[in-house]
């Protein structure tokens, strides 16, 4: 079964609060690949949708990417025995033969829906071997006739397959006929020979069956009397002695299979969880079930061993504080990327690729390019508009003359017109009318690291001015309450106008302004500014000139 089991899906995803990039290259991507490999390649998203992508989704046409919560391995990920359910009037004899078929310890008793009814081990069926002194168990456990004459390899000579033995005992006629009216009561199974008085007795006793051994024939005068009597013949080519050893196998699992508090698990339940539940009890296998509480297969501990989890691509990021939750779990396959290197650890090699453009989205490009896959019109809008978004349409001190011309020759294969397109998408991205502050500060958001400082970056890019003043008086004392809730020792919020291109830094937690005047070598003397304000003319890019420069004050 190995790795191609299913044809597991892939998931391309962007990071957290993504951006247009972010959910932009994570489409575009999953569809080259699928394209490439014929295989099972889905985009992802790790949070919501800004106003501007989904400005781009709807310019297009085309569907967000589903929101992935997190990426944690599943059941639903790993393999699992799919040991077939059986129905629970089923015979001893041959839920042991199927054991011994497909090699399990567990075998599901299910109903004709799928659904769960109970379990059966083989120490269940030890069990019902070391109880064998009881001899009314045949009836209490209300055994077919069907069972017992499959389980003795007999025929059915009178009565009815469907019938059950459900009153009496199970007894051997070895005495003299005269003696066996002592001992055989109405409603009794009795196992005998040939003799034709055995016979004659058993049935004038009002037994409900006579089983007649080494295949002897049975005469008609027998049979007439049985059939006036409503006593069941069944002959077995087996002896007295192996017939009653027998018998008892014939028995439905019903009567020794566990039925109340079994423990199973869904397919949507995450590894982590179950394996301490597996852990504190004896079983070996555990029943799955689908979300509408039909049975699946099994599950043991073995399976969880070699689980891999989740396959998984990274798009435009690559620090695991960016990351979906869960990654460390997941099967890393490839990082599309043009960030500064992180710090994702895999733990096999992967297919990585990190180029100093703009865009993420300008990678997708060249790779369709090299693959000579012809570019759809929808997927070319959603690539041009990330390069767009990106780049500022190409204001960025980021955008490099490859974003440049990938951006011009996907908005011909889109049908746009670049600049027109920009001034709308920007427009319906800077729309904060009614938005709460944090959904205004978690817009576009992200967390860095460097030595034991840790900080987050929240960027508001607009072309009115007036409305990004406006934010200053909300976003600073939001940015308090965000500062604690992340733990991070400063928070940092841009309020970058395309137009003017520059930008009005806020800054909290201790020392965050020093810092950023260091970083960008301001005298605070000369003017007067604000507590918590930096002014950044010039500084459009949080990527580019923001990060590095705090990231080189904070280590020097």
């Amino acid at each position: 079964m190995g790795d191609n089991h299913k044809n597991r899906k892939t998931i391309v995803i962007g990071h957290k609060n993504p951006d247009t990039d972010s959910i932009c290259s994570a489409v575009c991507y999953a569809n080259l690949k699928r394209i490439l490999t014929g295989e099972d390649y889905r985009p992802g998203r790790a949070g919501r949708v800004n106003e501007e992508t989904q400005f781009v989704l709807n310019y297009f046409g085309m569907e967000a990417p589903e929101l992935i919560e997190n990426v944690k391995t599943q059941v639903l990920d790993i393999e699992i025995r799919e040991t077939k359910g059986v129905k629970k009037k089923l015979s001893l004899k041959i839920a042991w033969n199927l054991m011994q078929e497909a090699n399990a310890v567990t075998i599901p008793a299910v109903t004709a829906d799928g659904i769960l009814e109970g379990l059966i081990t083989v120490g269940d069926i030890a069990k019902s071997y070391m109880n064998v002194y009881d001899s009314s168990i045949l009836s209490k456990a209300c055994t077919q006739y069907s069972n017992i004459v499959e389980t003795l390899e007999g025929n059915l000579v009178v009565g009815d397959l469907e019938a059950y033995f459900d009153k009496g005992k199970v007894l051997i006629a070895a005495a003299n006929p005269d003696m066996m009216e002592y001992y055989i009561s109405e409603g009794d199974l009795v196992i005998l020979g040939n003799r034709y008085e055995s016979q004659l007795c058993a049935i004038e006793m009002e037994a409900a069956c006579i089983i007649v051994c080494e295949g002897a024939s049975v005469s008609m005068t027998i049979k007439k009397l049985a059939q006036e009597r409503g006593c069941t013949i069944v002959t077995t080519p087996y002896d007295t002695y192996t017939a009653a050893r027998l018998v008892n196998q014939s028995i439905p699992i019903s009567y020794f299979m566990k039925t109340e508090g079994l423990i199973t698990f869904e397919e949507e339940d995450y590894i982590d969880e179950i394996k301490d539940v597996m852990a504190s009890k004896r079983h070996r296998d555990f029943p799955i079930l689908d979300k509408d509480g039909k049975y699946k297969g099994m599950i043991s501990r073995r399976n969880l061993l070699g689980a891999k989890g989740k396959r998984l691509i990274l798009v435009d990021h690559n620090e695991k504080s960016q990351a979906v939750e869960g990654m460390e779990n997941a099967e890393l396959l490839e990082i599309i990327d043009h960030h500064r290197l992180g710090t994702v650890e895999t733990i096999a090699p992967v297919f990585f690729r990190n180029q100093p453009v703009g865009c993420t989205a300008t990678i997708v490009y060249q790779m369709y390019q090299e693959n000579s896959i012809k570019i759809e019109p929808q997927i070319a809008g959603l690539l041009c508009s990330a390069i767009i978004s990106d780049t500022l349409l190409f204001r960025s001190p980021t955008c490099t003359e490859a974003d440049k011309t990938a951006a011009l020759a996907l908005a011909e294969i889109a049908g746009i017109d670049a600049d027109k397109y920009a001034s709308s998408m920007f427009e319906a991205a800077s729309n904060l009318k009614g938005k709460t502050d944090g959904e205004i500060f978690y817009q576009d958001f992200k967390k860095f690291s460097v030595g034991k400082i840790a900080f987050g970056v929240g960027q508001i890019t607009s072309l009115n001015d007036k409305e990004l003043v406006n934010l200053k008086d909300r976003m600073i004392p939001y940015m308090v309450k965000a500062r604690e809730e992340h733990g991070v020792d400063m928070m940092f919020f841009m309020l970058t106008n395309i137009l003017s291109q520059s930008t009005v830094l806020l800054c909290e937690g201790q020392g965050a302004k020093q810092i950023v005047e260091r970083a960008f070598r301001i005298d605070n003397r000369k003017e007067e500014q604000e507590d918590h304000v930096v002014s950044l003319p010039g500084v459009v890019s949080r990527k580019k000139q923001l990060i590095p420069s705090i990231m080189l004050a904070v280590q020097g």
